[in-house]
């Protein structure tokens, strides 16, 4: 049986909302560190079905991620509405695990404006790692189908974020480290500097860094090889 625990976060300063936007351009074709030259698109609105994550299967994309005026452009959500947003989801994947007869607890919290919602191990035992899939295929899927039945039960568009045993936190941290490492790399040499391609989850937490950094980044080429582009200022 699965059992889910919730933690409410109180919604970010409208700053803190602001700067959880990456900077977003798609003009320029650059060959991305260690990876082929990607195609470049010029739609700037970059319809990530988050494959984000999220990026997550963001259906935002990471342009609209990474553009500010994008929360202007988006209904306030309530905390309410995220609650409702992670009961919705919770009791889904419970009905889920159960089916599948595997293990694992459900977490429900706030982060900013959007529900995060995480499998996690329970005292029954491990969750299955095969719900993560390689490359986190599986798990990207898994969020989909979550914030499809979240979008059938509210009639809103959700932008529901869902972890399995931490694989999100942990690649957050790699890529947080990641971004300051190129980061510094491009200010000490003035010159631009290209990722390999991510997913539209990893590149929203790659855009936040350098916007933090107090840098410019731009998403190039298109899925599934699509890259941040680090600027210098």
């Amino acid at each position: 049986m699965t059992e889910h625990n919730d933690t409410v976060v109180d919604d970010t300063p409208a700053s803190d909302q602001a700067a959880d936007q990456g900077v977003d351009a798609t003009s320029e074709t650059t060959a991305p560190i260690g990876a082929e030259q990607a195609d470049v698109t010029t739609d700037d609105t970059d319809t990530d079905t988050d494959t984000d994550a999220d990026g997550d299967s963001d259906a935002d994309g990471d342009s609209e991620e990474a553009d500010p005026s994008a929360t202007s452009r988006r209904r306030p959500a309530k905390v309410a509405d995220l609650e409702r947003e992670g009961e919705v989801a919770a009791d889904f994947l419970e009905t889920l695990l159960d089916i599948a007869d595997l293990d694992g607890d459900i977490d429900v919290d706030v982060d900013g404006d959007r529900a995060a919602v995480s499998i996690v191990d329970s005292d029954e035992g491990r969750v299955p790692r095969r719900l993560v899939g390689q490359d986190g295929k599986v798990l990207e899927a898994l969020q989909e189908l979550t914030r499809l039945t979240v979008q059938s039960a509210t009639g809103e568009r959700s932008r529901l974020m869902l972890d399995v045993a931490g694989h999100r936190a942990e690649r957050r941290s790699t890529l947080v480290e990641l971004a300051h490492t190129v980061i510094e790399q491009v200010k000490a040499t003035g010159e631009k500097a290209a990722l390999d391609p991510m997913t539209a989850f990893e590149r929203k937490v790659v855009h936040d860094e350098v916007l933090a950094a107090g840098l410019s980044s731009e998403s190039d080429g298109v899925e599934p090889r699509r890259f941040v582009v680090i600027l210098p200022a």
